[in-house]
């Protein structure tokens, strides 16, 4: 049959041809069981060092150590030796890194080099694991709910408006007054800062009853399942899997798979990790030394920071995680990493209060993880939970803030 296409046409067929073929090259190529060790901070050279010497003084046959952007990829024969070393890893590292089995592929260096990967497979194809979550709606609704109750208390006493009672029934927030004539001073303060709250007027004239209006419940659900779907993908980082799928399903749900994740109860125990934070005053007027040797003061407490140094704080907390309404990480005006705190009203009193007290003086932040860890005992797995406290952020006041403010000190946006 005459060919009846010009040399160029020709030539360019045969150009994308082996274009095609050159970046389909990667799918031929398998994968590696290994091991990835990852940390909320970067790994630094002289950790990894030290993982290096303990997996080859393990007796295994290590194919390859890579080390890149604050965290270790090593990759073996089988899947004996990835457990094996999964769990010396585990014993050595404790709650510093997060150790996590994964399937690494061995395409060449000069294929990744000019972009071309392997084409990331999904659950039907390569395994892993599926999650489907739940979001606690009605716990989101009623935290807002006390949120508010909280904040009306302090707008009436900043408004001076005299009241008897501020409190949240099955349905209402009640507010009781101990005049009706400060009722229009109330509906005053609820038009500034209440915009959301719906108002019922009861037959007593003392009384006002309200309820969250349903825009506003919408809000709060959307933004409890957000926050959620951020932390989840936060986590999910730690395990390192390429091109995981974390997305709604209806209202109230989330979906997480994981491609390739093979330790499946670790991933569950990773997932499942929670946090939160508390903001605490540095003791600067007693020895930390001293306190390492044992010789805690009464009113103190002894934590060490992410580089493991001592750190000695006052055992009063002023904020917690329950009092943070919303928290958002970025850049501060200098460019630097930094995690923008909303408080609710208890929690903005105590923060402006102890502010104003403590100008010029370090204030502290702890970070807090419940986790569950699995190791395994005399041949059998057991599962204990265990509470990590860690000072992530150490920062002078500056200024007097309260409802708002914003914590740096951080090393990285990825730390934020």
């Amino acid at each position: 049959m005459q060919n009846h296409y010009s040399l160029w046409q020709n030539l360019l067929i045969l150009g994308i041809f082996l274009i095609s073929l050159i970046y389909s090259l990667p799918n031929l190529y398998g994968e590696d069981p290994s091991v990835q060790v990852s940390s909320t901070n970067a790994l630094a050279q002289e950790q990894a060092n030290k993982i290096e010497a303990t997996i080859k003084t393990a007796g295994v046959n290590l194919k390859a150590f890579e080390f890149k952007g604050g965290r270790i990829l090593a990759r073996f024969s089988n899947t004996d030796d990835q457990l094996k070393v999964a769990d010396l890893l585990r014993d050595q590292m404790g709650n510093d890194a997060t150790v996590a089995l994964n399937l690494a592929p061995t395409t060449p260096a000069w294929l990744q080099k000019i972009g071309a990967d392997a084409m990331y497979l999904g659950l039907d194809l390569r395994g892993g694991v599926h999650f489907l979550l739940e979001v606690d709606m009605d716990a989101a609704v009623k935290q807002a709910e006390e949120r508010y109750t909280e904040d009306l208390r302090l707008a009436l006493r900043d408004a001076k408006i005299r009241y008897l009672s501020v409190a949240k029934d099955s349905e209402f927030i009640k507010v009781k007054l101990k005049s009706a004539d400060d009722k229009p001073a109330l509906f005053d303060v609820l038009g500034k800062g209440f915009k959301g709250l719906k108002v019922t007027e009861p037959d007593e004239q003392d009384q006002l009853w309200l309820k969250m209006s349903e825009v506003d419940v919408r809000e709060v659900k959307k933004f409890a399942v957000a926050q959620n779907m951020t932390t989840l993908r936060n986590r999910v980082n730690e395990l390192g899997v390429a091109e995981p799928v974390i997305q709604q399903q209806g209202d109230n749900r989330i979906v997480v798979q994981l491609p390739g994740v093979q330790d499946t109860t670790r991933a569950k125990e990773i997932l499942g990790t929670t946090a939160t934070l508390e903001y605490r005053l540095v003791d600067v007027e007693h020895d930390v030394q001293k306190a390492v040797e044992g010789h805690v003061p009464v009113g103190s407490k002894l934590y060490t920071d992410k580089n493991g140094s001592p750190v000695l704080l006052d055992k009063r907390v002023i904020v917690t995680g329950d009092q943070i309404v919303d928290a958002s990480s970025g850049m501060d005006q200098d460019g630097r990493p930094a995690v923008f705190i909303s408080l609710n009203g208890v929690g903005a009193a105590k923060m402006g209060k102890l502010t104003q007290a403590n100008l010029g003086k370090p204030m502290a932040v702890v970070f807090i993880e419940n986790k569950v860890d699995t190791k395994v005992v005399d041949g059998q797995k057991v599962r204990h939970k265990e509470k990590v406290e860690k000072v992530i952020s150490v920062a002078t006041i500056q200024g007097v803030f309260s409802k708002r403010f914003q914590t740096t000190g951080l090393d990285s946006p990825q730390e934020a």
